[in-house]
């Protein structure tokens, strides 16, 4: 879309339409055999989420003068690592929960077996998404499809899923939390912005950028998680409000309280902008936007 004149409802409202439209396209019908399966897949993908780091993919390919419609199979793949994370996470072996996206969650729908099938084929199909995708002069498939499996791997995604169910009932420092968080949430969206990068051929001075900019909003955004999970309604999150604090997990307002966890998210989003000094101001007011937005909501 154009920057001119940008509003981030107007991008919000384009970029999910776009990214949507992408998803129904490359994601198997739910008429395909066996269909219980493939009907589950589209439950959780098409059940009403906000699309943020596909969005974040797009702005980062439009920062580096790219295209969304390059980058549309990589922001497609990470929303299904993404999904795939969350069927699994609410599974009654993993942190047992009931709602998401404001529906009943996947396994209530369809039974754990199902849904724990449903999450292993939306991570192969991610793969295939990004193994689909245009390479340029700078980035092969096979970095494509490295970038984003390091992004999901037992190093990163998986790594901060089983630290963070290690560490419930655990008093944490903050060093410890902060490994959690920095490879259970900021690590996709790191990836994010680096594929919509790497989707526009961008430079090593660029990706550099946009992989702190990305490491420093994908932890504001977890600790802004951490902060509505317990100021929060059930209502107003679409999910189970004061979970972490039932389940005994650590958190930035359990460690180090909620006005410093607030100081925190602040101080994580101006590294952000800073980092974005690499760019032209008016090629990243998307990315800028994201992550003011990020630091902002309520959900």
């Amino acid at each position: 879309m154009s920057l001119k004149n940008f509003q981030l409802a107007d991008f919000f409202e384009q970029g999910e339409r776009f990214v949507n439209s992408g998803l129904k396209r490359l994601l198997p019908p739910s008429s395909t055999k066996p269909k219980k399966l493939h009907e589950a897949i589209r439950y959780s993908i098409f059940a009403g989420g906000k699309r943020l780091r596909p969005l974040l993919c797009l702005a980062a390919a439009e920062a580096c003068r790219g295209t969304w419609e390059r980058a549309l199979p990589l922001a497609c793949a990470v929303e299904c690592i993404h999904t795939y994370s969350l069927i699994h996470d609410d599974l009654p072996a993993m942190d047992d929960d009931d709602l998401r996206r404001g529906k009943p969650t996947n396994h209530k729908v369809y039974g754990e077996a199902m849904a724990i099938l449903a999450g292993d084929a939306l991570q192969t199909c991610a793969f295939e998404m990004t193994a689909g995708c245009e390479a340029t002069a700078r980035y092969g498939h096979q970095a494509f499809v490295q970038e984003l499996a390091r992004a999901a791997g037992s190093r990163q995604l998986v790594a901060g899923q089983a630290a963070d169910l290690e560490a419930e009932g655990e008093a944490l420092s903050r060093s410890e939390l902060q490994f959690i968080h920095e490879r259970k949430t900021s690590a996709l969206l790191r990836c994010s912005v680096r594929l919509g990068g790497m989707s526009a051929d961008c430079p090593p001075r660029e990706l550099d950028a946009l992989t702190e900019f990305g490491s420093r909003v994908g932890l504001a955004f977890q600790v802004i998680d951490d902060i509505l999970d317990v100021t929060q309604s059930t209502e107003t999150l679409g999910k189970t409000a004061g979970k972490d604090e039932s389940s005994q997990k650590a958190t930035y307002p359990s460690v180090v309280g909620l006005e410093p966890s607030q100081a925190i998210a602040r101080r994580l989003t101006d590294a952000a902008f800073k980092a974005l000094g690499a760019f032209p101001k008016r090629r990243v007011i998307a990315l800028r936007s994201l992550a003011e937005h990020l630091l902002e909501r309520d959900r």
